[in-house]
């Protein structure tokens, strides 16, 4: 009995060991510190350029051809009744470069070299000069807080026998004009000036210039666009330059005179062809160049003892035919043909006539910087 006894207390005990669970130790992971590190970041960026001085230049050969219906007198009025004596100007050529450059962000300098050659060699129509122009440009900005840009303009020009000398004041007031989805006002300036010109012997044949001027230019739809201008010159003659006018009934000098001008263009544009060098456009334009509206004496015919109206007018239209050719992105090349219809010789308002046409034609190129 009692060795049972004990063998039943010994399979007690294992029973019991074996019924419990065995767990095991936690184990501690000991996580390493986060550390953030900040690398420093570089950008770049493009460096803002200053002004760099820029503009064009352009040279370009024109020709003029023989007036329709020219008669053998090459221009030359012998009798007034004759209906051929279209145009004194007829064959010839003309060499023309000119161009811009921006010196400064406000500073610009324009200039232009014309020179004429008569091709028949013929006196009476011959057409050979030279004319230099040089206009500074010097931009004020606007002034105070308004929209009106200020900017000063010397002008200089050589020609045949005379020269001329010139500033102004070119006030633009563009931003205060009409505008809408038709009509867009790019310049409305206004321009008092004072103008100095001589003969080339320097002489006591001067005039002293004193007015001012209306210059504006518009957009308009369908490749249009316009231009109109007004002129109002009171001019003062020295000893020499006194105009002919009618003094009872002769001829008498007057040393001062009021002039009253308009001129008024008409543009457009057509695009005919193009691809990526080369475009073709037919272009027209209309023109009075110019109105004389009103003069303070009448120029005075000593022959005929007559006085010419007050207004007279060249009133001119021209077609043409172009093609541009651009042969590197800096350097455009280009040629126009087409003719040009003008009342010639007679500029009277109440009479003008000899509406005839001029063939022309010009080529050149254009080259930026």
């Amino acid at each position: 009995m009692r060795k049972l006894a004990l063998l039943l207390g010994s399979l007690v005990v294992v029973a019991s060991a074996s019924a419990k669970e065995v767990v095991p130790a936690p184990v501690v992971v000991e996580e390493a510190p986060v550390q953030i590190v900040e690398k420093e970041v570089i950008v770049y960026r493009d460096k803002e350029e200053g002004f760099r001085p820029n503009g064009y230049v352009d040279l370009q050969y024109r020709y003029y051809g023989d007036t329709e219906g020219q008669n053998q007198d090459f221009g030359t009025v012998k009798d007034k009744k004759d209906p051929t004596a279209w145009n004194k100007a007829n064959n010839f050529s003309r060499l023309q470069l000119m161009g811009k450059i921006n010196m400064t962000e406000k500073q610009a300098l324009e200039f232009r070299i014309r020179d004429w050659n008569d091709l028949d060699q013929e006196n009476v129509r011959q057409k050979s000069e030279t004319q230099t122009r040089l206009r500074y440009f010097y931009d004020h900005g606007n002034l105070g807080d308004s929209k009106v840009n200020y900017t000063s303009r010397i002008h200089y020009l050589h020609q045949e026998g005379s020269q001329e000398l010139e500033y102004s004041a070119r006030f633009n007031f563009a931003e205060y004009m009409f505008n809408n989805d038709f009509v867009k006002t790019t310049n409305f300036e206004l321009v008092p000036f004072y103008k100095y010109a001589w003969d080339a012997d320097n002489s006591s044949n001067y005039t002293n210039t004193v007015g001012a001027r209306l210059k504006s230019n518009y957009d308009l739809p369908w490749g249009f666009t316009a231009e109109f201008n007004l002129y109002a010159d009171q001019n003062f003659y020295g000893n020499g330059a006194e105009k002919i006018v009618k003094d009872g009934d002769k001829a008498g000098k007057e040393d001062k005179k009021f002039v009253a001008t308009m001129e008024a263009y008409l543009y457009h544009t057509l695009p005919l062809y193009s691809n990526d060098k080369v475009s073709v456009t037919f272009n027209n334009e209309v023109g009075y160049d110019p109105y004389v509206l009103w003069t303070q004496h009448k120029a005075y015919d000593e022959t005929t003892k007559k006085e010419s109206d007050d207004a007279n007018y060249t009133l001119y239209y021209t077609s043409t035919i172009g093609v541009d050719y651009q042969a590197t992105p800096n350097v455009t090349l280009y040629a126009h043909v087409g003719a040009t219809y003008q009342n010639w010789t007679r500029l009277d308002e109440n009479s003008a006539s000899n509406w005839r046409w001029q063939p022309t034609a010009w080529a050149g190129f254009k080259t930026t910087f």
